[in-house]
């Protein structure tokens, strides 16, 4: 399984961003996928999450009210759109895969991640 994480970049406080997260070697439609975002000298921290149908959703505090996480399981492609950004939300972002049940806010109950993407939001 390759996870491909992009979409980041240098954006103002306020802008826009849409993160993607596509799978090869693996149906994204059959894991959970999280994201997940670590600032330097900062833990790893939960951002969202969507159920393997799409139908359920998780937001961290957080973000909620700014970021959605949405899936298409034809471009095996899972998206984390973010809205209103803010100087804290400056991280390297990762997707993940869950592959069985559990928390969906617990990084350690996620079984394969990509590589990181970096969001710079300068205010």
């Amino acid at each position: 399984v390759q996870l491909q994480a992009s979409g980041g970049g240098l954006v103002q406080a306020g802008d826009s961003l849409r993160l993607s997260c596509a799978a090869s070697g693996r149906t994204l439609g059959a894991s959970a996928t999280g994201w997940f975002r670590q600032a330097p000298g900062k833990e790893r921290e939960f951002v969202a999450a969507i159920s393997r149908s799409g139908v359920s959703t998780y937001l961290a505090d957080s973000v909620k009210g700014r970021f959605t996480i949405s899936r298409d399981n034809v471009k095996n492609t899972v998206y984390l759109q973010m809205n209103s950004l803010k100087p804290e939300d400056t991280a390297v972002y990762y997707c993940a895969l869950k592959f069985y049940s559990g928390s969906y806010y617990d990084p350690n109950l996620y079984d394969w991640w990509g590589q990181g993407t970096l969001v710079t939001v300068s205010s």
